[in-house]
């Protein structure tokens, strides 16, 4: 049975990486180097919190009423969506955005980095019910290195004798000042899905600005995107590898109200999902033996 004692004693670094058990029960760990503090729970593999010792307001967004349950994800931070991404194609039963989030990851690295930026490596953990929903020999693992900046690693490995497709997603919320104060560059010339009121193929004309709901998916892009906050003074820039589908969201008052854990009354306000991804015409093709890895860093700057 891993407890944090055992994680502790395996995977623990001085000063800068440690386990603990939530009240929920899940186990976190609790990442604080020179550089960055982060948490991220073992569940799902997800991170829950960095923020760059430059930055007074963290970089991620993690909801005022997200809570840790067994089977439950997690509002904010980074989820892992995999190894579908939105929607199951032929199972409606199954859980959006897939299952990785819910599920259990255990250890299998730690370290540091030459820079002394925090690595951490943990590998999705299978089981009845989870081949139940994905059928295919593989392995799935999330590299996250801690420091002034953050970068993360999603790396699939079909290790079966067939082929397979997944979509995927590292769905980052971020802290923003306030979402009328705040505009996405990188995407200009870019198609995108407009997923509110139908879904409809357009293209991005200039930055993005926001006055109402807000769900696109924009397709064959590898642009790195920057968000300008002009109420928090900061840029925070996204740069990827590996994916061709960056989705950009932010619910609005009514589908707030309705998801209900989103810090109510106004904690949607801030919020930013800028999520590198590979969905709809972007699913990726993994051949028998071969592998895939998404990767994306994130940095902020102070304007």
């Amino acid at each position: 049975m891993t407890t944090p004692q055992s994680l502790n004693a395996q995977f623990a670094i001085p000063e800068q990486l440690s386990f603990r058990e939530d009240y929920s029960g899940l186990i976190v760990a609790e990442i604080s180097n020179p550089q960055a503090t982060a948490s991220l729970c073992l569940q799902g593999a997800h991170l829950m919190a960095w923020q760059p010792r430059s930055q007074a307001v963290p970089v991620l967004w993690l909801s005022r009423d997200a809570k840790l349950a067994a089977g439950k994800s997690i509002r904010g931070g980074v989820p892992v969506c995999w190894p579908w991404f939105g929607a199951h194609a032929s199972e409606p039963g199954f859980p959006a955005h897939g299952y990785a989030r819910t599920v259990p990851w255990q250890v299998v690295e730690s370290g540091t980095e030459p820079d002394g930026a925090t690595r951490l490596t943990l590998r999705l953990v299978e089981s009845e019910k989870t081949r139940a929903q994905w059928p295919h020999s593989c392995t799935l693992d999330l590299t996250v290195i801690v420091g002034e900046r953050l970068r993360m690693e999603l790396s699939t490995e079909n290790t079966g004798a067939s082929d397979f497709a997944v979509s995927e997603a590292l769905h980052a919320y971020f802290r923003i000042g306030d979402i009328g104060a705040v505009h996405v560059a990188g995407l200009a010339g870019c198609d995108y899905w407009d997923k509110v009121g139908g879904s409809t193929l357009k293209k991005q004309d200039d930055i993005i600005r926001f006055a109402g709901e807000t769900d696109r998916v924009y397709i064959n892009t590898a642009a790195e995107c920057v968000i300008e906050d002009e109420r928090l003074k900061r840029r925070i820039h996204v740069a990827k590898s590996g994916s061709l589908s960056t989705v950009v969201w932010t619910p609005w008052t009514a589908k707030a109200d309705r998801m209900g854990d989103l810090g109510q009354p106004d904690g949607w306000r801030e919020m930013l999902c800028v999520e590198s991804a590979n969905a709809i015409e972007n699913t990726v093709r993994v051949a028998a033996g071969t592998g895939h890895t998404l990767i994306v860093e994130y940095r902020a700057e102070s304007l």
